[in-house]
């Protein structure tokens, strides 16, 4: 037992070392781009979007490769190579010579950016089917506190150099390699191991193996819409806000911050009460059931005050995440279970890639007054109908 708790403890630690060192580069990057292509903000801007797209593409596509190797050889190896890679990739980023160069080494950190899919493949093989729904919330807010932690200490660098942010944040990454070298058990036994098959090592065959296995697929579905559901509130927010409210950057940041003590609140003490009262079906649909409400309320009401209460109500839509991972990973046998993070981390590359293409575009349409309608909130109805969808799925597989 105590094995088992120092090792849920260096996989938080890993968690959130890793959102950390994404959180350093959040306002390192502009100013790398600006400085390798001496165009604008507005170019700059561009590049950087299709920089995450980038990132989110490559993830999409080696989730599931980097979680059948780690069914097949052991959680151990793929974490540590994957947090040695990101940290080369950090230095790589830093000191590209052009911005071809700095979207291939963007590419190469998202080939090996299954650091979070590889812990949950541990977590779920030393806990209980029970614990994995609270188990999954603390590791989502410790990638939530990581990140929230990781730009502000990078926008604090930023002033040091360009390149600062980017060698803290491979600091952080081969730390945490070293150190998981040192005290890091292997928590897939020998046994429980499946062999490597190329064709469980892509989506497609991945969803194909997964689905065998009752309600899987329509729980994947579920999370799916929930991903691209939580992704809408921040892919507009700061110019929601300016546009709906009048709010000034200052208000955006602070709401923002507010936003991440949300989801953490939600994903560590809330899903935990909820869960004992409704069961963990009952946690994911109240979730996404009140996010719901809030997009609707942001997309509704103009006045300001709507916002804590929309922000606390959007958050409670982040707790259906780990619900479903738990509920997916009872389902899922124990040499599958680096292929179902890996296929979860391609649902999140999806909708990362969807979300920043889609939902820009839809509220300049609808906030423009090009069409007869002005509705800037129009993406969050979208967002609230994505959630109320996911929030169907899981009581069909309730049933």
């Amino acid at each position: 037992m105590a094995d088992r708790q120092r090792l849920f403890g260096f996989l938080l630690l890993v968690v959130a070392l890793d959102a950390m060192g994404i959180g350093l580069l959040v306002p390192a990057t502009p100013a790398l781009i600006l400085a390798l292509t001496g165009e604008g903000v507005s170019a700059a801007a561009v590049y950087g979007g299709w920089l995450m797209a980038t990132f989110a593409a490559v993830q999409l596509v080696a989730g599931p490769l980097l979680g059948a190797l780690s069914d097949a050889h052991g959680r151990r190896p793929v974490l540590l190579v994957s947090l040695a890679a990101f940290g080369a990739s950090y230095v790589a980023m830093g000191f590209a010579p052009s911005l071809g160069g700095l979207f291939l080494a963007q590419a190469f950190a998202g080939l090996f950016g299954a650091t979070p899919a590889t812990a949950g493949a541990c977590l779920a093989d030393v806990t209980p089917p029970e614990q994995r729904s609270a188990r999954f919330g603390l590791m989502a807010a410790a990638f939530g506190t990581g990140f929230i932690i990781g730009p502000a200490l990078g926008g604090l660098l930023v002033p040091y150099g360009v390149h600062v942010p980017f060698m803290v944040a491979a600091a952080l990454s081969f730390g945490a390699a070293l150190y998981g070298a040192l005290v890091l058990p292997e928590s897939l036994a020998r046994e429980s191991r499946r062999p490597f098959t190329w064709r469980a090592s892509n989506p497609l065959g991945a969803l194909s193996v997964l689905r065998r296995h009752p309600i899987v697929g329509l729980l994947l579905g579920a999370t799916f819409l929930q991903r691209v559901a939580c992704s809408v509130l921040p892919a507009i927010w700061p110019y929601f806000t300016m546009r709906q409210y009048g709010w000034d950057t200052r208000q955006v940041g602070w709401s923002l911050a507010g936003f991440g003590l949300g989801t953490v609140f939600c994903q560590v003490w809330l899903l935990k009460r909820l869960e004992r009262r409704t069961g963990t079906f009952g946690a994911a649909a109240v979730g996404l059931a009140m996010m719901a409400v809030g997009f609707v309320g942001f997309a509704g009401f103009k006045g300001g005050w709507v916002a804590p209460l929309g922000i606390f109500l959007s958050t409670m839509g982040y707790m259906a995440g780990p619900a479903l991972a738990g509920l997916l990973s009872a389902r899922v046998p124990g040499d599958e279970q680096g292929l179902l993070q890996g296929m979860m981390s391609s649902l999140n590359g999806v909708a990362a890639v969807i979300t920043p293409l889609a939902i820009p575009p839809l509220f300049s349409l609808f906030s423009s007054g090009a069409l007869p309608i002005v509705l800037p909130g129009a993406p969050y109805l979208l967002g609230a109908m994505l959630a109320l969808g996911a929030m169907s799925l899981v009581m069909r597989a309730r049933q």
